[in-house]
Formats: structure tokens, C-alpha cells, sequence
């Protein structure tokens, strides 16, 4: 081209550069475009034509993805649960529960290099509820102990999650199982059960003071491994330095073990239903006394209680927890003074142990580390016995744990026990309890008192009327305590909760309410 600002181009002349520029591009090397990071977004297809844009799955899919082999199901209260594999055994846990959270996480890094975030992992956990609770088999979830086809298991709760299975004829581990057992932060395994030896190996880890005592504890280990109660509740009581709260961490051992085997008293009904749902035994240490509400609330978990509260961040739903759980009680005084809980109570009293008999305490764990095992296999025997007799067991009267004493008559074979030898130390025992209790209650004692002074013709009228005359009798000191009626309504309560106390000696007592309520009070003997 012409530097020359007026000289203007032939037609010709442009044609020409046009094609010398189209030669020059067409030896200049291909300039290469960046691709996607997924080559595949622009990709053609046999046809040359472009491929449809492909998108990565969301993490929720391939967590999604990762449950293939889990098995989901809820329990009778529709709570969510899921059965995985894990090193050659399989779990259960709650869908909510960090275990599965930390299973689930680490499958997605270990499989698919992937670090699940918060809310695709909320995402993958509510589908999964969803399905365990609409589509997924309902049963009986297991905490420690459980039922099936007339055999009793029991979780060891190692990390191998193995089993032992006690039938009417034997007992046996197993390393595979599909019980539907879950468990708690807190438990701890059981010791390996060890076959061959006999109950009275324990004996030189329970001080008791009497022998029908032993015999007791062991009848409540025996009817705590059962899956189902009536439990007696075991009241330990003794002087201060005669081991109850050992005596307590030996018996809870054999039952369930727990991270905190002995505990304090709860601070309320709350604190005692978590610790209820949380664990197959319960074990308070060193009470100096058991509260109203405490006792009520212990009343209902050893027989069998629904307990309800309002769930967390709602108005109108509430969480209902049914459970019944073998207890523990110890302390210096007596724990058993109110009427109703002695009913269901089994007290024994621990020997005092002399200053040269002492031993440290690491001593003694030592030597329970190797007899555990056996004493443990000599109960499974018992509840072996106890399977194999239970249906032929016919008591000639029934007491208030009717339940247990069959039970236990029917464990006795297997204990190496005379037949009807527990039955005879348990009504002993109630019958101690029960006077105990009734020298504990001044209502009792002044209502049998009067009931005596006034003789066959007894003592009849309103309950205002029978107030103001055990006042006129009791002494000011009686009057003044807390305990000691203040309205003819609290003695109408308190007569229901003596009267049994009352009728075991002879003392007849009946409320009537037609028109005017009256009370007729009359010995019997």
C-alpha cells in the first residue's frame, strides 16, 4: 500500500492483499482455547454434534449412594436406626448418632475422596430417617439385654459386637448375630464369660453379713440379666467402711457395665429418665436419705413406668420413655422407710471389715479381673436353669415381686441351690423391711396404737375427726415434724400408703364414702 494519503486503490490491487493475508494465517500455528474442567462439557458426540453439559452429582447422591449395603429400620416409638458393616461385624446405631455421622464421613473420603459437608450430610440423614421410619421394618431396639424364640441375649459389648446366647439347655458366644442391640456412649463390655466354676466365688468379694444376704444379691444379679422386671430394687446398707460402694461397682460389673459405674443421686425426674434410657442398670451411691418424688420415681422404673416431657423447641409435642431397669441403692442409713418402695425392696447389710483384713482397692480390682469371667459363666447357668424351669414353677403364695420369685425358684438348679431356699431368705427379708419401715412411720405406729386401745369394738369416725384424736395422743415432738399430717386430707393419703404395713399385723383399716367418709380402724387379734 502507498504511504501516499491520496493515492487510491484498484479493485485489483485489494484483492490481491486480501489473499496474501489469507496465505500468511494459514501457515500461523493454532492458538489452543482453555478447556473445562470436565472435558466431557464440550466434548462432541459420534455425530460431531456437542455433548448435553454434564454436571457433577451432589454430595447428598453420593452419600446416598454410600448406604447401599445398610439396613434401615425404627423402633416402636418411630425413632430412626440403621444396621452397617464395620470390620467384619455389623452395628446398630441411631441415624442421628455420631457414629454413624463419623461412619458415614469416613466411607465418603476412604471410597470416593470426598469430605462431606454439613448440610448434605443433614440432607442425606433426613432421607434416610424418612425411609427407616415409612419403609423400614419396626422392632424392639435392645439396650444390653433382649428376648427372642425363648432365649435370652446379652450384649458383651466389645468392639467386635459378639453376643451371648443363653438357651434352656446351655449358653454360647456369637462372633454373628442379627440382634437388634444399641448402645450408649458410656457402656462398657462385659467381662468373658467363663464356663465351669461355682456362684460361691463371689462370696470373697461380698462381705454380707448374713448368708441368706449373698444368696439375695445374687438372686438380683440374676433377675437384672433378664431383658424384663419386675426388678426388686437392692437397697446395701451398713456402717461406714464395710464396702458398699465396691459391693456396688462388683454387682453393676456382672449386669452393665459403665463408664461411671456408681453415681449420684439425680437432681430430678429429668436427669433420672436420661440416665434410665441410657443404661440397663442404675446404681446410686452413698444416699443419706431417698426423697419423695426419688422414690415414687424408682417405684415406677423397677416395676415398669411411662415418663413424658415436653420435647426440646416445641409446645405441644412430648417424648415418652417406658422403661423398667434393675436398681441399686447404698447408703449408712436405712433407704427404705417409705412403704411403698420397701414393697419392692431387697435390703441386705454388709459385715464391718476388721483394720488387718483391709486390702487397696488395686488389689482387689486385680483379683475381680480373674474371677469375673467365672462368676459370670456360673450366672449364665442360672438363667440357663431358670429358662429351661420357669414354666413348671408353681408357688404355693404369691408375694409382692411375684414375678421374681419365680424367677429366681426357678434359677435356683443352676445355682446349686436347695429348691424354695431364696423364696423362704426373700420373705424374711420383707418381713425385716417391712418392720423397719413401720417403726420409721409414726402415722403407722399411732394408728396401731389406737387401733389396740380401743380393742374389738375399734375406732370408727371422719378422717378430721381421727386427726384431732392422734393429736391428742402423739407427742409434741411428733406433731412438729415434717412428716406428721397437717390436714385431714394428708392423713387420708398417708393411711393409703400404711395401710399394708397395718395389715400385716393384724390391724384392719377401711375407708368408706357413702354420703359422710369415715374410716373404721379395728385389731384383729
Amino acid at each position: 500500500m502507498s504511504d501516499t494519503p491520496d493515492e487510491t486503490l484498484s479493485a485489483d490491487a485489494v484483492r490481491a492483499l486480501i489473499g496474501a493475508a489469507e496465505e500468511k494465517a494459514r501457515h500461523l500455528p493454532a492458538v489452543e482455547h482453555p478447556q473445562p474442567e470436565d472435558a466431557a462439557d464440550t466434548a462432541a458426540d459420534a455425530e460431531g454434534k456437542p455433548a448435553a453439559r454434564r454436571r457433577r452429582p451432589p454430595q447428598r447422591d453420593s452419600l446416598m449412594g454410600l448406604t447401599v449395603l445398610c439396613a434401615l429400620w425404627h423402633g416402636p416409638d418411630s425413632e430412626a436406626f440403621v444396621t452397617y458393616p464395620v470390620a467384619g461385624h455389623r452395628e446398630n446405631w441411631p441415624i442421628r448418632s455420631p457414629q454413624f455421622k463419623r461412619w458415614l464421613a469416613s466411607k465418603a473420603y476412604e471410597e470416593l475422596g470426598l469430605t462431606p459437608g454439613a448440610q448434605a450430610l443433614e440432607d442425606t440423614l433426613r432421607v434416610l430417617e424418612a425411609r427407616a421410619t415409612n419403609e423400614g421394618p419396626e422392632q424392639e431396639p435392645w439396650l444390653r439385654t433382649g428376648s427372642r424364640a425363648g432365649n435370652i441375649y446379652i450384649d458383651l459389648c466389645d468392639p467386635a459386637w459378639r453376643v451371648v446366647e443363653i438357651g434352656p439347655d446351655a449358653w454360647r458366644v456369637l462372633d454373628r448375630h442379627d440382634a437388634p442391640f444399641i448402645r450408649s456412649a458410656a457402656m462398657r463390655p462385659l467381662p468373658e464369660p467363663v464356663a465351669g466354676e461355682s456362684i460361691d466365688v463371689l462370696r470373697n468379694f461380698l462381705n454380707t453379713a448374713e448368708e441368706s444376704d449373698f444368696q439375695l444379691a445374687v438372686a438380683w444379679i440374676v433377675a437384672a440379666l433378664r431383658d424384663r422386671g419386675p426388678y426388686p430394687i437392692l437397697a446395701i446398707h451398713g456402717e461406714q467402711g464395710t464396702g458398699k460402694s465396691n459391693a456396688s461397682r462388683i454387682l453393676r460389673s456382672l449386669v452393665d457395665p459403665n463408664a461411671a459405674p456408681i453415681r449420684a443421686v439425680p437432681r430430678d425426674e429429668r436427669d433420672l429418665i436420661v440416665a434410665a434410657y441410657n443404661s440397663h442398670a442404675l446404681v446410686f451411691d452413698n444416699l443419706s436419705k431417698v426423697d419423695i418424688w426419688l422414690a415414687d420415681a424408682l417405684c415406677r422404673i423397677s416395676t415398669g413406668g411411662g415418663f413424658s416431657a415436653r420435647m426440646l423447641h416445641t409446645d405441644r409435642d412430648e417424648a415418652i420413655f417406658y422403661a423398667t431397669r434393675p436398681i441399686v441403692l447404698n447408703g449408712i442409713p436405712s433407704l427404705t422407710d417409705r412403704p411403698d418402695l420397701a414393697d419392692r425392696a431387697i435390703t441386705i447389710r454388709l459385715a464391718p471389715i476388721a483394720e488387718d483384713q483391709r486390702r487397696p482397692e488395686d488389689e482387689i480390682q486385680a483379683d475381680w479381673a480373674k474371677a469375673a469371667p467365672v462368676v459370670l459363666g456360673a450366672l449364665f447357668d442360672a438363667v440357663s436353669s431358670g429358662l429351661k424351669r420357669l414354666g413348671a414353677v408353681k408357688l404355693a403364695s404369691s408375694p409382692r415381686m411375684a414375678d421374681f420369685a419365680k424367677w429366681i425358684t426357678a434359677c435356683e438348679p443352676g445355682l446349686g441351690w436347695e429348691p424354695g431356699s431364696t423364696l423362704i431368705a426373700y420373705s424374711a427379708n420383707r418381713s425385716d423391711v417391712a418392720q423397719t419401715t413401720f417403726e420409721a412411720d409414726a402415722v403407722a405406729v399411732a394408728l396401731a396404737e389406737l387401733a389396740r386401745d380401743r380393742g374389738k369394738h375399734g375406732w370408727h369416725g371422719t378422717a378430721t375427726e381421727l386427726l384431732v384424736q392422734l393429736n391428742d395422743t402423739a407427742s409434741e415432738v411428733v406433731r412438729r415434724a415434717r412428716s406428721w399430717p397437717a390436714t385431714a386430707q394428708a392423713l387420708g393419703n398417708r393411711i393409703d400408703r400404711v395401710a399394708p404395713l397395718l395389715r400385716a399385723r393384724q390391724i384392719h383399716i377401711e375407708r368408706r364414702h357413702s354420703g359422710v367418709r369415715t374410716i373404721t380402724l379395728v385389731a384383729l387379734s
